[in-house]
């Protein structure tokens, strides 16, 4: 997408103005469930809107209300087994303010089916933002309606993503994105944070704030907060530097350079370089080489690819210098370690 068009719709979504309903709630959700969708996703969504919904923890849907749609109004399974009821059937989109997809699993992504599809058509056109909970955004982008947007992703569905949808811009450094009339989150606990930012929004901070304490969350999250990512034996609490070593686990095959990885974050290469050496001690490069390093100290001892193979995995010119950095960072090479490394803990390649 256009970097202006992009900024524009972002600065449109901030400065969105929500006032409160003459009648009903102030905020009313239409949820969508997708086969096998995540419970923990939606549970914390609907509990974040049951809780601001009224005085205490009474639960009466007074200042926002949430139904469960369907085409047919059989139960919906869940990813753990557990199954949901639908509340009424598909309608009219525009008595809701949102209309929430769960998606599921990550096996089971056949889509939505034809009836969802021109409900959720007739809720873009009529000007509904759509939301995409964990998969949920890769749902609404095999029915065509994520064109253009960028798309919040888990830092784990990252690769599956790239592998399975082409035309969306995955983000999986945020732990959910609104852009304009299109909202995703990754999921899990930050379903929580997108469904408080959107009580704040629609029916004040308060509320919002009582929700998330009532479910033993300490404080909401703002979109950019990055999300949790695997171990890199590195620790930092600047969100900043979190968010720019998330990226750079991203994309350990192919190094961004720090100017790069600056302009996707919008900052300055200066800013991020201030950032690295107050949180760390480092350069962003020498912490990038450190992710890359480990990584391939992880996959000599678990795998039985060539070191060549790793190399290129882990964005060297070639073995040789991985070998090279590889005894500067460990004291050993590669070879030497692989020998150590006992046959039974790896991992055998198909051939």
């Amino acid at each position: 997408m256009d970097a202006k068009v992009r900024g524009n719709r972002t600065s449109a979504a901030a400065s969105r103005v929500y006032r409160p309903r003459a009648e009903g709630p102030r905020l009313s959700v239409g949820f969508i469930l997708a086969k096998r969708f995540t419970l923990c996703a939606f549970a914390n969504f609907v509990d974040v809107l049951r809780l601001a919904a009224d005085e205490g923890d009474r639960s009466r849907p007074i200042m926002c209300g949430w139904t469960v749609l369907s085409d047919t109004m059989s139960a919906v399974p869940s990813s753990s087994g557990i199954t949901v009821h639908p509340n009424e059937r598909l309608g009219d989109p525009t008595k809701f303010d949102y209309i929430v997809v769960i998606g599921g699993v990550m096996d089971d992504m056949s889509g939505l089916g034809p009836e969802y599809t021109a409900y959720l058509e007739k809720a873009a056109a009529a000007g509904v933002p759509l939301v995409g909970v964990c998969t949920g955004g890769f749902l609404l982008h095999k029915a065509g309606l994520m064109d253009g947007y960028r798309c919040c992703v888990s830092w784990f569905h990252h690769a599956d993503f790239l592998e399975q949808f082409d035309g969306l811009d995955p983000v999986s450094d945020q732990i959910f994105i609104d852009d304009g009339d299109r909202l995703t989150c990754s999921g899990g606990a930050s379903s929580a944070h997108l469904a408080a930012y959107l009580v704040e929004k629609h029916v004040g901070r308060a509320q919002a704030s009582k929700s998330l304490h009532i479910m033993i969350i300490d404080d909401a999250m703002r979109p950019e907060k990055p999300q949790p990512g695997v171990s890199m034996d590195i620790s930092t609490r600047d969100p900043m530097v979190m968010r720019a070593l998330l990226l750079m686990q991203q994309n350990i095959d192919n190094p961004l350079s720090v100017s790069e990885l600056a302009r996707r974050m919008g900052h300055s290469k200066r800013q991020l370089e201030r950032h690295f050496r107050t949180a760390l001690g480092a350069s962003p490069q020498a912490a990038f080489l450190q992710i890359r390093l480990t990584f391939a100290h992880h996959l000599i001892e678990t795998t039985d690819k060539s070191v060549a193979a790793i190399a290129v995995e882990c964005g060297f010119c070639d073995s040789s210098h991985l070998s090279r950095m590889f005894r500067q960072r460990f004291n050993h090479t590669p070879h030497e370690l692989r020998k150590r490394a006992p046959v039974a803990d790896r991992v055998v390649e198909a051939a």
